[in-house]
């Protein structure tokens, strides 16, 4: 089951169960739209990845609840370097 993030692993911003503004790569890295689209230019940082919108389940969060583990890289975002 998708673990829902609730931030932006680059700039900490909120993003709660129904946002639309998430971004996930493959192995469910998270970012919020400005970051993953500017900073990071559509790659992720952790694994080359690319983003795309994190679904939401809004009928199904009683169920399989959100993650309220926060990740936040200490070092702030660097945008991958093209090879």
């Amino acid at each position: 089951m998708l673990e829902l993030r609730p931030n932006c692993e680059c700039c900490d911003k909120d993003l709660p169960p129904e946002s639309r503004e998430a971004m996930i790569c493959t192995f469910e890295c998270t970012f919020c739209a400005d970051c993953a689209d500017g900073v990071l230019q559509g790659q992720c940082p952790n694994c080359g990845g690319e983003f795309s919108c994190r679904p939401v389940r809004p009928a199904m969060l009683a169920r399989y609840p959100a993650s309220t583990k926060r990740i936040l890289k200490a070092q702030g975002c660097i945008p991958v370097k093209a090879a």
